[in-house]
């Protein structure tokens, strides 16, 4: 495994709604030897068993919103910020992988996740939408941040093309391409929408 190197003075960042797949690419990150930060204070669960690859319990976005995010001492590193975090980033130079997932897929792995149906499912759908949509468009529009949108179901049909997309991205070769492909594991893809 050959060690892979960022851009010292760019932050890199894993985003996306919840369940959308954010903690998967932080393990093809992490499993490709690209540097990545993570703590054990939210340990690995049914819902996530390779873990969840975040940074204080994925308490950031709080401390984001109060200024007390130490964020540029992650320079040269990928973290994970959930998509409204993205909305309290300070100036800088940022690099985002976005993850999206098909909706209904998102919606039955946030009913797993609580462990009980969402009698309000067409109102959760659209709130998410909306705010998809919001994040997106604020992100886009900002000199400082250079984004790649990427599909949680199109990594897991065609993992090669994608993750070759990420490295290009991120302007690394592909000496690992095939560990990075071989942490994407099937048996663990959960509440699939066959006829998305």
């Amino acid at each position: 495994m050959i060690p892979m190197k960022l851009d010292e003075n760019v932050n890199y960042i894993v985003s996306g709604q919840e369940r959308s797949g954010t903690s998967m690419l932080m393990q093809i990150l992490h499993g490709g030897s690209i540097p990545t930060a993570f703590d054990d204070l939210r340990p690995a669960d049914d819902h996530n068993i390779k873990g969840y690859y975040e940074l204080e319990g994925g308490k950031i976005i709080n401390k984001l919103i109060n200024n007390e995010f130490p964020i540029s001492k992650y320079k040269g590193y990928f973290i994970k910020i959930t998509a409204y975090g993205l909305k309290f980033l300070p100036p800088g130079e940022y690099k985002i992988i976005y993850s999206e997932r098909n909706i209904e897929e998102t919606l039955d792995s946030i009913e797993k996740m609580i462990r009980k149906k969402d009698l309000n499912r067409e109102e959760t759908k659209s709130n998410i939408i909306k705010l998809n949509n919001l994040i997106k468009n604020e992100i886009k529009v900002r000199t400082d941040i250079h984004v790649l949108f990427v599909n949680y179901n199109n990594i897991l049909e065609r993992p090669k093309d994608n993750i070759k997309k990420i490295l290009n991205f991120l302007n690394l070769p592909e000496d690992n391409l095939q560990k990075m492909i071989d942490t994407v594991d099937l048996k663990i893809y959960h509440n699939t929408r066959t006829n998305a």
